[in-house]
């Protein structure tokens, strides 16, 4: 069996606060007209403020229709999550001045969105809630089974969600490599379900864990959604994917996810998806 191997130490616990990597990614259009007292910057500006705004109402809108959290406090909670929550713009779908027959010059533009609720609210549901509640916003632990690993020492690292989600796991070592653990060449499957835990490397994988130089400061991200999640540029080495697309872009690209409007009419659930990006800080070192 082919081994990849790779230099690492991951926590018992992810380093970051856990409920600030939830969000929630939606799509949203907003416009605005110029009429007498805007410029086309102003106007475009004006634009993007509704559209960010309408993100942050199927955002919510989304989340408490499929979260199903019965507690009044509880549901409270995660509405005012929303209503103070951040946008940050994945990408800008569509963007065009057309002329309204009342209003004169009008922009319009479509964005995809990440809302990110405030971490204050999600902290309060999270301490009310199961840790494994599937009704609760989507949540991913990741943890090994040991703190430390030395040279020539194999980790093995779990992941584990409160509901059914697909996954994304990467790994950077100190030397600035980046490679993706799952899916892999010989474990394809992205989908998890919820309430499961699963162990890496297993199964049809064909790669160690093994700790070796470089050593220093490390980490490895899992990326998880309710729906699947973008495509990054990859490259088939042994076991692994060696990662193509530049740091910087994974993130933005793996957050690309198609997002598909629930059946409805009037009443139709808004096209989003629950997100969650977890991160371990690593630090590897030699036996002396």
């Amino acid at each position: 069996m082919k081994k990849y191997f790779i230099t690492v130490l991951i926590g018992l616990a992810l380093a970051s606060s856990l409920h600030a990597a939830q969000s929630t990614i939606t799509e949203s259009e907003g416009s605005a007209c110029m009429g007498d007292d805007k410029s086309r910057k102003q106007t475009e500006e004006s634009a993007l403020t509704a559209a960010k705004k309408k993100a942050v109402e199927y955002a919510s809108t989304y989340v408490t229709s499929e979260t199903n959290v019965k507690n009044f406090m509880l549901e409270k909670d995660l509405v005012s999550a929303y209503a103070n929550a951040a946008v940050k713009i994945i990408q800008e779908l569509e963007k065009s001045w057309y002329k309204d027959p009342s209003s004169g010059d009008c922009y319009r533009i479509k964005i995809k969105a990440e809302v990110i609720p405030d971490e204050k609210a999600m902290s309060g549901i999270a301490k009310s809630t199961a840790a494994d509640d599937p009704s609760a916003p989507l949540s991913i632990k990741v943890w090994t089974d040991k703190k430390e690993y030395k040279n020539g020492n194999k980790i093995k690292v779990y992941i584990k969600g409160n509901k059914p989600f697909y996954a994304r796991i990467i790994y950077k070592d100190a030397a600035g490599q980046i490679v993706q653990l799952l899916p892999n060449p010989y474990r394809s499957g992205s989908y998890f379900n919820g309430g499961t835990i699963y162990e890496l490397p297993s199964g049809d994988d064909k790669f160690e864990l093994e700790v070796s130089p470089p050593f220093g400061e490390e980490n490895v991200v899992v990326y998880a959604s309710t729906s699947p999640l973008g495509e990054i540029s990859t490259e088939a080495r042994g076991g692994v994917y060696q990662v193509k697309t530049l740091a910087d872009d994974i993130q933005v690209k793996t957050r690309g996810i198609q997002l598909t409007q629930k059946a409805g009419g009037k009443n139709a659930t808004p096209a989003a998806s629950e997100f969650y990006e977890g991160k371990a800080n690593l630090k590897t070192m030699n036996e002396n």
